[in-house]
This record gives structure tokens, C-alpha cells and sequence, in this order.
């Protein structure tokens, strides 16, 4: 194995390509609809992740329950910064070491998926 492609729920599938593109650095990697997507992904470097609209109806979920994505990084500083700049998260947003020897930068993207950039120290 050497990829893995998770795939996040979200409710509007334009506002996320906006949301990864614009704030943190992606690009379309693909949607299966130009104007209406209801199913894209989007890469930064070797990470790619693809976007999944579900309905309301569906949209039962409590943050307990929301997806949670660890990406490994080389610099986590330095994406705090660039996201920092870009107001991607709250002002109390920090980069912590933890005691299993990571530095890590966690946060929600717009529809409460979780996202945790680390790297080993």
C-alpha cells in the first residue's frame, strides 16, 4: 500500500473546494461536475483528499462523531503561520507538543471535520 484517499462529509462541495484551495493551500485535483459537484478531491503535495456532499437529511452528526485526519508534515510552524495569516482558525488555535514526542496543529475545517497537521520531534 502506498496512498490512502479518506473522504470527508460535507454539506456543500463548492464551499469546501473554496475552503481548501483558498485557505489551506490545495488545489482540484478532480469534481465530477464543474458548476454542481457533488464529488471532488483535492492535493497539496502528496496528500489527497476527497470531498463528499450529503444531504441534510443525512447530516445527523454531533462533533463526537465528526471525521478526524492526522497528516504528517515536515514543518507545522511554518503551516500555522500561513493559516494563521490566512484566518483559517480561531485566535486560540496553537501549535502543542504532546508527550508522544509530536508537534501538532488541530483544527476544523467548515463542516467540522477534523484536521490535525503533526510532525515527529
Amino acid at each position: 500500500m502506498h496512498q490512502i484517499h479518506p473522504i470527508l462529509p460535507v454539506q456543500n462541495v463548492l464551499a469546501a473546494l473554496f475552503f481548501y484551495t483558498q485557505k489551506l493551500g490545495f488545489e482540484i485535483a478532480f469534481a465530477d461536475d464543474p458548476k454542481d459537484p457533488k464529488y471532488a478531491g483535492v492535493k497539496r503535495d502528496h496528500i489527497e483528499i476527497h470531498l463528499q456532499w450529503y444531504d441534510e437529511k443525512e447530516w445527523d452528526f454531533n462533533a463526537d462523531n465528526r471525521p478526524m485526519l492526522r497528516i504528517a508534515t515536515q514543518n507545522v510552524d511554518y503551516l500555522y503561520q500561513e493559516y494563521n495569516f490566512k484566518r483559517v482558525f480561531n485566535e486560540k488555535t496553537v501549535v502543542k507538543s504532546t508527550d508522544w514526542g509530536t508537534k501538532e496543529l488541530s483544527f476544523y475545517d467548515l463542516f467540522k471535520n477534523g484536521l490535525t497537521f503533526y510532525q515527529n520531534i
